[in-house]
């Protein structure tokens, strides 16, 4: 007599997960969020509690924030970098903690672009024109300002092009000296990357602007460039924004594109985000609002993607894998509210709880 063979199991966000060389313990991660509370790029004691904090409470995948290769990439005085060898023991520091936790460390590096040069967000996050005041000049594909305030970028010359893959090489090599185990090219929230990849930003005439080859060339560069160096067993992401939300802008088949030819360069992951590019755009905020782009990136480019933004519930984390829109689920503002938030997940589904050692002994004991 036949029988019908079972249904497969469905993925489960909690399951073990493994990209190339790299097994997460589940499939929970810790979006980058900047802390603007470095000096000097550096590393400190508060980077150390805030992401050991969510590698102790559970989280798979906890990523470093976006840190600059130059001086000049950077968002504000306060950004970290990794521009420099100073910058990565204070990261190992951190590194060799997620690793105790059972957490893998991934870092974001980026530059800010035209965006760069800003005040911490706390103090407003205007634009710093005064080099005297902490500001420096600040660069992009084109002489196009962020936004009405902001100064005009020096449009990068093809050398200084060259000069910044080097930038990214360099930082990815310092990433591997500090001991993570996942790199994140950021290319995505109208940064340096994005402002190349979107018509509403570059404005270039050379091979650099005009057609969506063009356009996606510096990021393509990148990517090869660290595929190169980072070993063959090490996961490679890239975020984008797979809409600017604005007409004529970057939207979700250039995303599609630009994910398949990223594919074959060796980037696993796709971290799909959006907008950001331009200033007073209507964005259809609403929990999960960006999984479809995650789900639609996936299946047409056939690579891994991320989902992230407003995801703050277990079960919606759940469906997201499940249902096979995304292979990672990244949590951002929900993590900052909740460092516990993976474990306390953990027994809403039922599951055996890890909890550390030293707080595990006491919740399991009689008294």
């Amino acid at each position: 007599m036949a029988t019908t063979p079972s249904a497969a199991k469905p993925p489960s966000l909690y399951d073990p997960h493994t990209i190339r060389g790299l097994t997460l313990r589940n499939r929970i991660v810790m979006s980058p969020m900047c802390q603007y509370s470095s000096q000097d790029g550096l590393a400190n004691d508060w980077h150390l509690v805030h992401l050991g904090a969510r590698a102790s409470g559970g989280v798979g995948l906890i990523f470093v924030e976006a840190t600059a290769v130059t001086p000049g990439g950077r968002i504000s005085p306060g950004d970290m970098g990794l521009w420099d060898d100073g910058h990565i023991e204070p990261l190992a520091r951190i590194v060799r903690y997620l690793d105790s936790q059972g957490a893998a460390p991934g870092i974001q590096i980026a530059h800010a672009g035209r965006k760069a040069s800003c005040d911490l967000p706390w103090r407003g996050g205007a634009p710093i024109h005064d080099p005297a005041q902490g500001g420096w000049p600040v660069v992009g594909p084109s002489p196009i300002p962020f936004d009405e305030g902001h100064p005009v970028p020096r449009e990068l010359t093809v050398a200084d092009i060259d000069g910044l893959v080097d930038d990214f090489e360099a930082a990815a090599r310092r990433a591997l000296a500090a001991g993570f185990r996942v790199i994140e090219i950021h290319a995505a929230h109208g940064y340096l990357l994005h402002e190349f990849l979107s018509p509403l930003s570059n404005k270039r005439t050379d091979d650099y602007g005009g057609s969506l080859e063009n356009r996606t060339r510096f990021v393509r560069r990148v990517a090869e460039r660290l595929r190169k160096v980072i070993p063959d067993s090490m996961p490679l992401f890239t975020r984008i924004s797979a809409t600017d939300w604005a007409e004529g802008g970057w939207d979700l088949d250039q995303s599609i594109e630009l994910a398949k030819q990223l594919k074959e360069l060796g980037v696993d992951l796709i971290d799909c985000s959006s907008g950001a590019l331009v200033p007073h755009v209507r964005i259809p905020v609403a929990a999960g609002y960006q999984v479809p782009f995650a789900s639609q990136i996936r299946r047409a480019a056939g690579i891994a993607t991320g989902a992230v933004g407003l995801i703050a519930e277990p079960f919606q984390a759940e469906m997201i894998v499940a249902n096979g829109d995304a292979d990672l689920v990244l949590l951002g503002r929900e993590l900052l509210r909740e460092p516990y938030w993976a474990l306390k997940a953990m027994k809403e589904s039922g599951r055996e709880i890890p909890w550390p050692l030293p707080y595990g002994y006491v919740f399991k004991s009689r008294r």
